[in-house]
């Protein structure tokens, strides 16, 4: 076991921190479950449990993360069942030296892109056009079964011809038009994403739920949970600053089509980039630590 220094938590503490985590997250997942059962599709929501497929089970889950050492007890034995967790001396915890080979390369993947981002200085200057592009001259409109646009598609037509494209983040790019691909200034694809990703971009913030989905039970859930709330928020921004008319969910829209729209989505983008760097240097550390534990 690696010489990492723990936090203990004794029973009554971790119980009441694993309590508290579920109760928050079912205040956010049954009412998904309860949609889903009515048959009934949600346009902002829906996307933060199918372009990231952690299940509404494991967001509920709560796991210590590296470094914290639980108080052992029947609890404990039921709830960390899994081979990556340790029983010993009265204590269980994650033990990264049961790390398998395939899990490890895909946290130092995880840990490249996070340390290559926050390096990059950040850039505000998109808009908010991505969801435009996709829409380009006459392109599948994605979310029509359950918003309509609110603006004729030659008016979104001429909103992606008159500003420059600046997409960085090949998740978002790869679904442009292609017409749309051709207007942006850069060309990012899978290979070359920790060349590009950039701590201003929303769906580069956003996706740090993503990392730490894929990092579990290595990171806490608590980070988890900071990180899912973070990607709520930016997807909200998101589609606000879409074509599409969400009204009817309750979101007024960001008009990135006019001056002050631009500089609302900007100011929005700002503050969330704030809030992501923090969550990005946890991950960061709580993956080193992982990967550095001897």
């Amino acid at each position: 076991m690696s010489s990492l220094t723990q936090l203990l938590l004794k029973t009554e503490d971790w119980l009441q921190r694993s309590a508290n985590h579920r109760s928050r997250a079912l205040a956010w997942t049954q009412p998904t479950r309860d949609r889903r059962a009515r048959g009934e599709k949600h346009p902002v929501h829906d996307f933060l449990h199918t372009y990231y497929r952690l299940s509404l089970g494991q967001l509920e889950r709560w796991h210590p993360g590296i470094g914290v050492n639980l108080e052992d007890c029947s609890e404990a034995r039921q709830m960390f069942r899994q081979t990556h967790y340790l029983f010993r001396e009265g204590t269980c915890s994650v033990d990264p030296t049961q790390l398998a080979p395939k899990a490890r390369t895909r946290l130092k993947f995880s840990l490249q892109i996070l340390q290559s981002t926050t390096k990059r200085p950040p850039n505000f200057a998109c808009h908010g056009l991505h969801e435009w592009a996709m829409l380009y001259d006459g392109a599948e409109v994605r979310h029509g079964e359950t918003v309509p646009l609110r603006l004729p598609r030659k008016e979104i037509d001429a909103v992606v011809h008159s500003r420059p494209l600046h997409c960085s983040h090949f998740d978002a790019f790869r679904f442009f038009a292609p017409g749309a691909k051709e207007m942006n200034r850069l060309q990012p694809d899978l290979r070359a994403r920790e060349e590009n990703e950039q701590p201003g971009c929303i769906h580069a913030n956003m996706d740090l739920y993503k990392w730490a989905a894929k990092s579990l039970p290595w990171v806490s859930s608590d980070l988890l949970w900071n990180c899912f709330r973070l990607a709520t928020k930016a997807r909200e921004i998101d589609m606000r600053a879409s074509p599409y008319d969400l009204t009817s969910f309750g979101y007024d829209p960001i008009k990135v089509e006019t001056s002050e729209g631009r500089r609302l989505y900007e100011k929005l983008q700002r503050h969330l980039a704030d809030e992501a760097q923090p969550l990005r240097e946890s991950l960061i550390l709580q993956l080193t630590k992982t990967l550095n534990a001897d």
